[in-house]
């Protein structure tokens, strides 16, 4: 039987997730090894322990993890005309049942012909594990999910997620469409950072009409037209244009201005930047903003090299805590809509 943990991750990015996993589960004592192949989107953290692990790691913490599952079974060479009878078989006693299951296949060029497979077998699976008592005869969303991954037609993983310890979505990507008034794709950037690094609390209380906030580095206005969808006042720093309707929206004080110089007269609720610059000199600029006081809460990306990108993330997170001079909570996540960069949520602790 094997067990550890299942992350799906950007294809390309595999060593990235696999260093993270590696160094995250020696902090927490857990002995294991990563296995994947690069360009496959997921990785697998075989170890011993997957309930331990699973909880030392928990899914808020990853950053190049898009969902994390306990692996809990591994099929291969499984016969085409008939996948269910082996896989009902390798379940675990325990959950006596699932509250909902999943079939997917990795994000990657490779595994994007399976999802026809995946597709026709979840239609299948269903009602043969609620005719074995495996499933719950409607979606419970509190219970623990099912998930069955296709690496290919003849090769599965088994996995079970925790609701409350694991993306809510397919594949761990939350399927957002680029509203028709964005002034570019990079709405999408902040759209998602909202979404999948703050949770429902934290954006009632956090995110609210009427707070100020300023964009640096702006044009042509992606996310500042994204904060005044909630309501914020927005200070939009960048000496290129915004487009017009940001601008119509009457809560955007647009100031050509350089976003990495700029400063704020009064502090602020809010604080982004999504400008392309050396990584270090964004985590050192956005650790100035909190030592100063000038923002409570931050979103902000970090554009990763090309090589030894772990190794740049992890001191690029620990230069901005450390100059930042104060408690923070930080969460960091390669987002679904980000290419070579990392989105950081920074905010006050209280």
């Amino acid at each position: 039987m094997t067990t550890g943990l299942l992350c799906y991750c950007r294809a390309g990015f595999e060593p990235e997730l696999a260093a993270e996993l590696t160094t995250r589960a020696a902090e927490a004592g857990c002995a294991g090894y990563a296995r994947t192949e690069r360009n496959s989107g997921h990785v697998c953290f075989i170890c011993d322990d997957a309930i331990a692990l699973s909880r030392a790691l928990p899914w808020r913490d990853l950053i190049f993890a898009r969902q994390k599952l306990v692996l809990i079974g591994e099929l291969r060479g499984l016969d085409p005309r008939d996948r269910i009878t082996p896989l009902l078989e390798a379940l675990p006693p325990l959950p006596s049942e699932f509250g909902a299951l999943l079939v997917e296949h990795p994000d990657s060029d490779e595994a994007k012909p399976l999802a026809g497979l995946a597709r026709a077998f979840g239609n299948a699976l269903r009602p043969a594990l609620r005719k074995a008592g495996r499933l719950t005869a409607t979606d419970h969303p509190a219970s623990p999910r099912l998930h069955v991954c296709f690496i290919a037609g003849d090769h599965a993983l088994l996995a079970q997620a925790d609701p409350a310890d694991s993306a809510p979505w397919p594949l761990g990507i939350p399927r957002l469409r680029l509203h028709p008034d964005a002034p570019s794709r990079s709405a999408l950037k902040l759209e998602e950072a909202l979404l999948t690094l703050l949770d429902d609390h934290e954006r009632a209380q956090q995110l609210q009409s009427g707070m100020r906030a300023a964009d640096l580095g702006a044009a042509p206005g992606g996310w500042t037209w994204v904060l005044t969808r909630h309501g914020l006042h927005v200070s939009a720093i960048d000496n290129g244009p915004l487009r017009q309707h940001v601008l119509d929206t009457g809560l955007v004080d647009h100031l050509r201005a350089d976003g990495f110089h700029w400063q704020p007269s009064t502090p602020l609720d809010w604080m982004v930047c999504d400008m392309v610059e050396q990584p270090r000199r964004v985590a050192e600029r956005m650790a100035t903003w909190f030592r100063e006081g000038w923002c409570r809460h931050a979103i902000f990306n970090l554009k990763l090299p090309m090589k030894k990108r772990w190794d740049e993330t992890q001191l690029c997170l620990d230069l901005f805590a450390m100059q930042a001079q104060r408690p923070l909570r930080i969460r960091s996540r390669q987002l679904y809509h980000d290419r070579e960069e990392i989105t950081v949520f920074a905010t006050t602790r209280q």
